[in-house]
Parts: C-alpha cells; sequence; structure tokens
C-alpha cells in the first residue's frame, strides 16, 4: 500500500485556527502562508493557545496579497476584519518562548485593537516579513534554515495511522469519553497514510511528491492538543495516554517536524510519499 499525503493545512496567524489546501508551495521556511503572522503582548512575547485559548476560535484566511481577513466565531460580536500586509517600515522585536528577540513587521493600529478585543488582552500582530532573520535550531536543523513564527521547525507532518493507534489507546483507558480525537489537534502541515503507526519515528530523509524533506526531530506536544479546536475547552487527553505509551527525556511526542530541501516545489494531496533513508526508531523519535 502506498503512503499518499491526505491533507495540507496551513494556519496563517499562529494559534488560531487554520485552512484546509488542497496544494500548498514549500518555501525554505515552510508551506508558504504558513504561521506568517503571530500576536505578542506588549514586551513582544508571543501569545499562543498555551495562554490563550480562545484564539482557536479565531478564523483567519490568507489573501492572495499575503494580507489577512479575520473573522471571530466566539460570540464577541467583532466584525469582520481585513488586514493589508504591514510595509516594513515599521519593526519590532519579538520572540517565542524566551528566546533570541528578532525584528517582525507591525500590523496597522486596527489590527492590534480587534485581536485585543478578541483574545481579551493587550496584544499586537506581527508579521514575519523576513524570516531569515530566525534560524531554526541548527543541532537539529543543520545551519541557516530560516523560520517565520512555527515553534521549532519549518513544516509538522503526521499520519493517520499514528492517530488511529492513539484514539484506540484512549479508548481503552480510563479517560475513554474524551476519545476519538481530530488530527487537527495537533495542528499538523502534512498529513500522510498508508504507513504503519509511529512509522515516522525512523524516518530520516522522504519525498513528498517532487519535494525532499529531512525528519530532522520528533514533536515534543505540550497543552495545544488538549484543546478542542470547535469549543476551545480543554482536556487531559491526548497527554494522559501519550504519558504512558510516548514518553521520552521528560516529554511525550507525536509527530515528526521536517526541513525541504528543495523550496519552491509544490505538494498536493494524493502526492505519494517515498522513504529515502531510514534510522532506527528502536527508541522513539529523533530528540
Amino acid at each position: 500500500m502506498a503512503v499518499v499525503v491526505t491533507e495540507i493545512r496551513r494556519f496563517p496567524v499562529k494559534s488560531c485556527r487554520g485552512e484546509l489546501l488542497d496544494e500548498g508551495v514549500v518555501e525554505p521556511w515552510g508551506l508558504r502562508g504558513d504561521r506568517r503572522w503571530m500576536l505578542v503582548d506588549d514586551l513582544g512575547e508571543a501569545v499562543t493557545i498555551r495562554e490563550r485559548k480562545g484564539l482557536l476560535l479565531v478564523h483567519p484566511e490568507l489573501r492572495d496579497d499575503g494580507g489577512l481577513v479575520v473573522r471571530d466565531t466566539s460570540g464577541s460580536g467583532l466584525p469582520d476584519l481585513s488586514v493589508d500586509l504591514p510595509t516594513g517600515a515599521e519593526t519590532t522585536p519579538v520572540s517565542l518562548f524566551r528566546g533570541t528577540p528578532f525584528l517582525a513587521a507591525l500590523a496597522a493600529p486596527e489590527a492590534h485593537e480587534w485581536f485585543s478585543k478578541a483574545v481579551g488582552d493587550a496584544v499586537r500582530l506581527v508579521h514575519a516579513d523576513d524570516p531569515s532573520r530566525r534560524p531554526a535550531n541548527p543541532a537539529y536543523a543543520g545551519p541557516g534554515v530560516p523560520m517565520a513564527f512555527a515553534d521549532g521547525y519549518p513544516l509538522h507532518l503526521t499520519t493517520e495511522e499514528s492517530l488511529a493507534d492513539l484514539n484506540a489507546q484512549i479508548a481503552e483507558g480510563p479517560m475513554a469519553a474524551q476519545g476519538p480525537l481530530p488530527m487537527v489537534r495537533f495542528r499538523p502541515n502534512i498529513v500522510v497514510a498508508g504507513a504503519d503507526p509511529w512509522a515516522d519515528d525512523g524516518w530520516a530523509r522522504i519525498k513528498v511528491g517532487a519535494a525532499v524533506f529531512r525528519a530532522v526531530k520528533g514533536c515534543p506536544r505540550c497543552a495545544i492538543p488538549t484543546t478542542d479546536p470547535e469549543t476551545a475547552e480543554r482536556s487531559k487527553e491526548p497527554t494522559a495516554t501519550l504519558a504512558r505509551t510516548r514518553r521520552w527525556d521528560g516529554a511525550v511526542w507525536f509527530g515528526t517536524n521536517l526541513v525541504c530541501d528543495t523550496p519552491g516545489v509544490t505538494i498536493r494531496v494524493g502526492d505519494e510519499v517515498e522513504v529515502l533513508e531510514t534510522r532506527d526508531p528502536a527508541d522513539g523519535p529523533p530528540r
């Protein structure tokens, strides 16, 4: 059975609702349009679902020119907002997880006001106008891999079989009523089907259509997958089950982080996935 792409998803604004795509161009810093926008607090630190779970009820749509149309489904009554791509003339230092600050372009004041009302706290909207300002961790990604606002690496891949296995384990556990969980909880860019459960632990290089990727590191999971994308309510799964079955180095793991070695290539739903190089998965994902 061939391994094929079943979903492609981008998240225009970090931690907000995503968009399903039929195809997407892979740029050096990730899927085109993915996580190029982000909310920050007064200190420039990223504001995410971890602190503000209601961000999942904000629906951004990427315009053809890179700008946004955003709507809020929380019942706040906020009107839809159109946000133009900033010129980059006004920048501000920003950071993720208290890391090294880098510059990002500020959106217009009305965007800050709209998102502050949606979030319930003072935030600003910024754009990664030059992703080369933020490199991925060279210990895993290699030198000079640019990043926009994804957590750690340009793209994230998951497999349907791993989710099916996880859901089966949840169903057998003490919190069975919290499953089954949809894949969107893990916010991947690429979903594939046709592999064995957890097969991506052993992938080192893969080809998706005509695009070649390095699988550089497994994905340690935070509280985000415990948040229902439709209601923004939190539960204990999947963290509780992953802590029993997929725990290494004090973290729980699901999915694989990718770096593209052939930027500019378009990937599509239905593309076949070829495993070019493998690693020993006996000790879990690369980490």
